[in-house]
C-alpha cells in the first residue's frame, strides 16, 4: 500500500491567472516558479511513494517536466483541486492507501506538516479525510484581518470541536475575537493549512457528491465532506518557528520571497 503525494495545479485562477508559473525569488536570488517550489517542498516529506503534478495545462506540465516532475494530465472540467486530485488518482494504479493533495500555492510547507497529516489520518479510522491547522500568532492574526479589511482572502480559518473534528471552515477570520494580542501571543483562531490526506474511498466519491449552499458561498472544496456527512479530521501542527502563507494574490509575493529568504531556501 502507497501513499502518493498529487500537487493540482491549474493555469485558469480567476483571482491570479498563471499563478503555477510566478517566479518566487529564494535566498540565493534564484527565481523558481510556484509549481517547481511546492514539488520541491513534496521532496522532502517522509512516507511518500511518489509525487504527480496534476494539471489540465501544457504550459504547467511542460515546466514541471523540465524540472523532473511526473505529471498526470486531467481534464479541464475539474472544479477544484479534490476533483482533479480524484481524476488523477483514477489514473493510478489500485494500491494506494492514502492520497494527499499539496496544494501548488503553499511553497512553504514544512515537511512535518505533512507527515503529521499521515499519521493523523493512519490514527483514525472514521475520518474520510485530514487537513492540518495552525495556531494563529498574534501578527499572522493581524495580517488575515488586515487582509480581510483591504478585500482580499488572505487565508482560511478553521473551527474544531473537542475531538479534533472540523465544524466549519472559512474565508471570514473565525472565531470572532475582538482582544488585542502581542506578535507571537498565541490567539483561539487556527489557519487552516491547504493540505489534505484522503481515504481513496473518500476520493474517488468526492465528485458525484452535489455542490452544496457552503461550498458555493465559500468556495471552499472541503466544505462538501462536511455538507455530505462525512469527518474531516484536523490535526493541529506546530510552526516550530516557521512562518507559512499561501500565494493567494499576486501581492503576496514580497512576502512569501522574504519568507523563503528567511528559512534559507534556495
Amino acid at each position: 500500500m502507497s501513499v502518493v503525494c498529487i500537487i493540482p495545479a491549474r493555469y485558469a485562477s480567476s483571482r491570479y491567472p498563471g499563478k503555477p508559473l510566478a517566479e518566487l525569488r529564494g535566498a540565493t536570488g534564484v527565481s523558481r516558479s510556484l509549481i517547481e517550489r511546492s514539488w520541491l517542498a513534496a521532496q522532502e516529506v517522509a512516507g511518500l511513494d511518489a509525487v504527480y503534478v496534476a494539471t489540465d495545462d501544457d504550459r504547467i506540465r511542460a515546466a514541471a517536466e523540465g524540472f523532473g516532475a511526473q505529471v498526470l494530465m486531467t481534464s479541464q472540467a475539474c472544479r477544484n483541486g479534490t476533483e482533479r486530485c480524484a481524476e488523477a488518482l483514477g489514473l493510478l494504479e489500485d494500491g494506494v492507501e492514502m492520497v494527499v493533495n499539496l496544494q501548488g500555492d503553499a511553497p512553504l510547507t514544512p515537511a512535518w506538516f505533512l507527515e503529521d497529516l499521515i499519521a493523523g489520518l493512519r490514527a483514525d479510522s472514521q475520518a474520510a479525510l485530514a487537513t492540518p491547522i495552525l495556531r494563529c500568532d498574534g501578527e499572522t492574526l493581524a495580517a488575515l484581518k488586515a487582509d480581510r479589511a483591504a478585500g482580499r482572502v488572505g487565508g482560511t480559518t478553521a473551527v474544531a470541536d473537542s475531538e479534533s473534528r472540523a465544524l466549519y471552515f472559512s474565508k471570514e477570520v473565525i472565531p470572532y475575537t475582538s482582544k488585542a494580542y502581542a506578535p507571537d501571543a498565541p490567539t483561539p483562531v487556527f489557519h487552516h493549512v491547504g493540505v489534505y490526506a484522503y481515504r481513496p474511498w473518500a476520493l474517488h466519491a468526492y465528485p458525484d457528491w452535489e455542490v452544496g449552499t457552503l461550498e458555493t458561498l465559500e468556495g471552499l472544496e472541503q466544505l462538501r465532506f462536511l455538507e455530505a456527512g462525512h469527518k474531516v479530521h484536523c490535526v493541529e501542527v506546530e510552526a516550530k518557528g516557521r512562518k507559512f502563507w499561501e500565494l493567494n494574490n499576486p501581492e503576496d509575493v514580497p512576502r512569501i520571497e522574504a519568507m523563503l529568504a528567511e528559512m534559507g531556501a534556495p
